[in-house]
């Protein structure tokens, strides 16, 4: 079993450095547009600029205002311009956070303790939202004890907000929508989601993590953007990621409350600790300094003239993605036209989805993997425009090859979400999943190769785990369909 331990003696600083470089090397290439997640990248001159903001700060921690003034400041400013762009009212406050996963965190949160606050009491609090909701709600409602009630959508994958109001009732403490949610890039149907939660008395969050900083730029080039922000008189909150379309370091989003009535039920505070008073504005108590300073620098580098010139170059690239994707026979484009937000699939079973990702990831482009149905994903940004033509040709390549050789669903990544889709119990594949994590993050995982999770090793892992039961289920199943034929 490998197992790291402190060096006895310090090591040179440039050989620690060209340890690092090395162990990059093998890294996505997100400077080249190979990825369509994780990195938002807008030039070199601005990467420069943000690593030297952050360098500025990245010793200072945003835990005491007191102390680092100049980071208070700046993250006033941030949640200002970001409220502004948002079109929230004068009143509107809020918080830096260090992702949308915070930003969830914290407006499931302040709407659970402000229910508590205005009573009456429920020990049962829920939050209704739909099935595209971001899994970050989830994990809000497992960390503070809240049901998360999921609403179907409809076939343009926007929620049905008849199911969302069916699913209300008095401990019901938020209602929850997206813009735009992430699987499709739709746009729930805030303004109808808006006028319910105003009917029942209901907070409503806005998840516009992967939205906020290119919505409103699209609507400024002219496209129709349906009401997303707080000009629709429902919304009590939104979410904005910095570290994405704004173009800031991870990890920086903004979480926007109308008012101080919604915001002070995020705080913690402790007065009698033997330290001292404790004030906590959000989940993190010690908060790095650098990524406030960048998404700052970011924001006064980029302005709006270049958000707009960004999203013009991302709409660009996104409609020149689906017009290729769509001269390939066997793939559909799903979502909205005019999204920076493009999902692909099969029109049929002959071509398996996962094994052509697993073809384009050979070829060098990262592929992120959807299901329900099988779809791979790509976050569209103005980096991409010059790339799209050979992804087009390698996405060509990939999708002739698996038609012609269906084996290749039988191996690597294809054979684990394949199988995993087949799954009729989803306990058996929270099984194999924890399996691949307890691996990954246990005491042995020095040992774990995430290369291989394109190889058999995990595949293995996972069939193990879930694979005779599974045999099992499904010749049962067969089984039936023959009897009652």
């Amino acid at each position: 079993m490998a197992r790291a331990t402190i060096p006895t003696q310090g090591e040179m600083h440039e050989s620690i450095l060209q340890s690092m470089r090395e162990m990059r090397a093998g890294d996505a290439d997100w400077k080249n547009g190979r990825t369509w997640s994780l990195v938002y990248y807008a030039g070199e001159a601005h990467h420069d600029l943000l690593q030297r903001a952050h360098n500025l700060f990245f010793a200072e921690n945003a835990l005491n205002p007191m102390a680092f003034k100049s980071l208070k400041r700046m993250e006033a400013e941030v949640v200002q311009m970001t409220a502004s762009m948002l079109h929230a009212p004068d009143d509107a406050c809020g918080t830096m956070t260090t992702g949308g996963t915070e930003s969830l965190l914290m407006a499931v949160k302040a709407a659970r303790d402000r229910a508590k606050a205005r009573g009456p009491k429920t020990d049962r609090p829920n939050v209704v939202a739909a099935i595209t909701a971001h899994p970050a709600l989830d994990k809000a409602g497992h960390y503070f004890g809240l049901e998360i009630r999921k609403a179907p959508v409809g076939p343009d994958k926007r929620v049905i907000v008849s199911a969302m109001k069916k699913l209300i009732d008095k401990n019901t403490v938020l209602l929850f929508a997206s813009a735009p949610q992430y699987p499709h890039g739709v746009i729930d149907p805030i303004d109808e989601v808006g006028r319910l939660a105003l009917a029942r008395g209901i907070p409503l969050h806005v998840d516009a993590c992967i939205g906020g900083f290119v919505l409103p730029w699209v609507e400024r080039l002219g496209y129709p953007i349906p009401a997303f922000d707080f000009r629709v008189p429902g919304v009590t909150s939104m979410s904005a990621d910095l570290h994405k379309y704004g173009f800031a370091v991870k990890g920086a989003s903004v979480v926007v409350y109308r008012d101080m009535s919604y915001l002070e039920h995020q705080f913690f505070l402790e007065t009698e600790f033997p330290g001292g008073i404790y004030a906590s504005p959000s989940m993190t108590g010690t908060r790095g300094g650098g990524p406030i300073a960048a998404a700052w620098a970011s924001l006064h580098a980029v302005g709006e003239s270049g958000f707009i010139e960004h999203t013009r170059l991302a709409m660009e690239a996104a409609k020149k993605l689906q017009e290729g994707i769509r001269t390939i026979p066997e793939l559909a484009v799903i979502g909205p036209p005019d999204a920076t937000l493009v999902a692909w699939g099969a029109k049929d079973r002959a071509v398996d989805v996962y094994a052509v990702a697993d073809r384009l990831e050979d070829a060098g482009w990262s592929a992120d993997r959807q299901q329900h149905p099988a779809t791979i994903h790509h976050t569209v940004t103005s980096n991409h425009l010059p790339v799209i033509d050979e992804y087009i040709a390698d996405l060509r390549d990939a999708v002739a090859y698996v038609r012609s050789h269906p084996e290749v669903a039988d191996r690597g990544n294809a054979a684990m979400y394949g199988m995993m889709a087949k799954v009729p119990f989803r306990g058996m594949v929270r099984q194999g999943v924890m399996n691949v994590m307890r691996n990954m993050y246990g005491p042995n995982a020095l040992d774990f190769d995430p290369a291989k999770l394109n190889g058999e090793g995990v595949v293995d892992k996972v069939m193990n785990a879930v694979g005779p039961t599974l045999n099992k289920v499904l010749d049962r199943v067969e089984a039936l369909k023959e009897r009652f034929r």
